[in-house]
C-alpha cells in the first residue's frame, strides 16, 4: 500500500488517495468529506505494476521553473518546482476547429461556442518558451487542436518551429484533408514535418461510425493511400481505445501497420480516459489499463506478441545516461512514471510477419549493462573510449545473433545512438523494418495520481507562457486557457462546423 494525492471527481478538490494491491489488481482508492468515496482500477495486473515500478527513475526537474509553489499541486502548473520531469513532448493546440465531431474530442469549437487560436506571435512566444527550458531544452513538439490541418498557417508553424530548433515535429490528425488532396500532402512534404499521427479507430467500419459517427475508414486509407503516393511518410496509427467497440481490433490494427510498413513506422494506443460524472458500474465496465490492452494484444495475436515483451518508458533512461557519459552535456531523459505507457519494437518480414525485439535481445540485461558502463565512464578523461570498447564487448552478450532480423546490428546501432550526436538520425536506421507498438494511458478525474502528474514528460504549451502536464490541462486547464484567449464563434472569421463529407469519388 503507498499513499499519494489526487481530485475529487466532482469538485476538483485535492484529497488523499490510497494505492494498493487486491486479488492481483492494483486500486486507487480516495474519499471527499462531500461527495464520498471514489474507487477505480489503477492497474490490472499487480505483477505487472511491480515489473514496471523498477524501472522508475526520479527526473531533476527544471533548473529554471516558470511558475512559483503558492497553491500546490495540481494549480501551479505552469511548471512550478514540484515537477520532476522536463518537457520530452510538447503540445501546442493550432485551433480548436475540426472538421469531425467526435464524442469523445478533447476540444471542438463547435459544440464549446467559441473559437480558440494562438497568434502566430503567441506561438512563437510557445515555442520560445519550450526552447527555454533549462538544462536541456524540448526538442519534440506536436501540433494538435481540434484538427491542425484546418490552420491554414500549419506549413508555416511547422517551418517555424524547425527554425527555432525543434528537431522532431508531428502532427495529430484525423487525416481528412490529406484524403481530400494530394496537393495538401505535396504541400506538407516541403516542410520539415517528421511524424503524422493518425487517429485510427480500426480496420472496419463499426469503430469509426460509434467513435466518429459515420464510417471514416474509407477517408483514412485514402489519406494513407496519398501520403504514400506523395512521399510523406512517417505515420503513427493512433487508435482510441474503448471496450466491446473496438478493443477487439488491437492486433488487427497491429497487422495493418506491419502490412504498411513502408510508411506506417508505429501504433500507439490511448485506451479511452473518461471526463464527465460517470458511474461505478460503468467505469469499471469501461475502464481499459495498460495491462488489459497487454492481455488483449497476447490473446488476439495468439502469442505472436506477448505482455513480457512490452517495457515501461523510462527504460530506455539508460540510453540518455550514456550518453550524457559520452557527450559529457546534459541530455534528455526519459523519467516520466512508469506507469503512465509501455511499448516495445517488433520487426516485420516480407510476409508482413512480425517478431518482438525480445525474442532476440535480453533487454533486461541489456539495460542493465548500459547503465553500468555509462557510470562507470562518467566523469573519465578516456570516456569515450571506455564506452565504445565496452559496448563492443559486452553488448553481444545479450543478443542472439541468429534470431536478428536480417541487416541488423544491436551493437553497431547501439554505438552509433550513443556516439553519433544524432539520436534522430540513428532511430530512422532503427526503424527500418520496425514497428514501435506502444501505448500512453492518459489519466481522467478518477484515476489521477499526483505522483503521475509530476513526473510527466508530455505538456501542453500555451500562449500566457505556461507549460503543463497533459493530464491536468485536459481535466482543470483547458476551458480555462481557451476562453481567455478565445474569440467567439461568430466574430472569429473562420467556420467551426465540420464541413460535409465529400464523397469518395470526389477524393483525389
Amino acid at each position: 500500500m503507498s499513499q499519494t494525492r489526487s481530485i475529487c471527481p466532482e469538485c476538483h478538490s485535492v484529497i488523499d488517495a490510497t494505492i494498493e494491491k487486491k486479488d492481483g489488481r492494483v486500486l486507487i482508492t480516495k474519499e471527499c468529506k462531500d461527495h464520498g468515496t471514489f474507487s477505480d482500477v489503477y492497474y490490472s495486473d499487480s505483477k505487472l505494476y511491480d515489473r514496471f515500478a523498477k524501472f522508475g527513475v526520479k527526473g531533476k526537474g527544471l533548473a529554471n521553473p516558470n511558475m512559483d509553489e503558492k497553491h500546490g499541486c495540481p494549480y501551479d502548473c505552469g511548471i512550478c518546482p514540484n515537477h520532476k520531469t522536463s518537457t520530452l513532448l510538447a503540445n501546442i493546440d493550432v485551433t480548436n476547429r475540426c472538421n469531425f465531431s467526435c464524442p469523445l474530442c478533447f476540444a471542438n469549437a463547435s459544440k464549446s461556442g467559441y473559437v480558440y487560436e494562438p497568434t502566430m506571435e503567441q506561438i512563437r512566444g510557445m515555442f520560445q518558451a519550450l526552447r527555454d527550458e533549462k538544462p536541456v531544452p524540448c526538442y519534440a513538439v506536436q501540433f494538435a487542436g481540434g484538427e491542425p490541418t484546418m490552420r491554414e498557417e500549419l506549413p508555416e508553424i511547422i517551418n517555424m518551429a524547425r527554425d527555432m530548433g525543434f528537431f522532431q515535429i508531428m502532427i495529430a490528425t484525423n487525416g481528412m484533408k490529406m484524403a481530400r488532396s494530394k496537393e495538401y500532402c505535396k504541400e506538407l512534404r516541403k516542410t520539415p514535418l517528421s511524424t503524422v499521427y493518425l487517429q485510427f479507430d480500426g480496420v472496419t467500419e463499426e469503430p469509426f461510425i460509434k467513435l466518429r459517427g459515420f464510417n471514416a475508414l474509407p477517408y483514412k486509407l485514402k489519406a494513407i493511400e496519398n501520403m504514400r503516393e506523395t512521399g510523406l511518410g512517417n505515420i503513427v496509427l493512433v487508435p482510441t481505445l474503448v471496450r466491446d467497440v473496438n478493443s477487439g481490433q488491437a492486433a488487427d490494427i497491429i497487422r495493418f501497420a506491419a502490412k504498411n510498413i513502408d510508411i506506417v513506422r508505429g501504433v500507439n494506443f490511448q485506451p479511452v480516459s473518461f471526463s464527465g460524472r460517470v458511474e461505478t458500474d460503468e467505469l469499471k465496465k469501461g475502464r481499459i489499463t495498460i495491462p488489459d490492452l497487454l492481455d488483449m494484444l497476447e490473446e488476439q495475436s495468439g502469442g505472436a506478441l506477448m505482455k513480457s515483451d512490452f517495457f515501461t518508458c523510462p527504460t530506455v533512461t539508460a540510453l540518455s545516461d550514456i550518453m550524457e557519459a559520452w557527450t559529457g552535456q546534459p541530455q534528455v531523459i526519459f523519467t516520466i512514471h512508469p506507469h503512465c505507457g509501455a511499448a516495445t519494437y517488433v520487426f516485420v518480414d516480407e510476409k508482413g510477419n512480425y517478431t518482438p525485439i525480445t525474442r532476440f535481445v535480453d533487454v533486461d540485461g541489456l539495460v542493465e549493462t548500459v547503465e553500468r558502463i555509462s557510470h562507470e565512464s562518467r566523469g573519465s578523461k578516456h570516456a569515450k573510449a571506455l564506452i565504445g570498447e565496452k559496448l563492443i564487448r559486452e553488448v553481444p552478450k545479450y543478443v542472439e545473433m541468429k534470431k536478428m532480423p536480417p541487416g541488423m546490428n544491436v551493437t553497431k546501432l547501439l554505438l552509433s545512438f550513443v556516439t553519433s550526436g544524432d539520436p534522430v538520425k540513428a532511430l530512422s536506421e532503427f526503424h527500418y523494418n520496425a514497428l514501435m507498438i506502444g501505448a500512453m494511458h492518459f489519466m481522467d478525474p478518477y484515476n489521477l495520481d499526483m505522483e503521475r502528474v509530476q513526473s510527466c514528460g508530455i505538456h501542453y504549451a500555451t500562449p500566457d507562457g505556461r507549460i503543463i502536464p497533459f493530464c491536468t490541462y485536459n481535466i482543470l486547464y483547458r476551458q480555462e486557457i481557451e476562453k481567455k484567449f478565445a474569440v467567439p464563434v461568430n466574430s472569429s472569421g473562420a467556420n467551426p462546423v465540420p464541413a460535409d463529407r465529400p464523397a469518395l469519388t470526389e477524393l483525389k
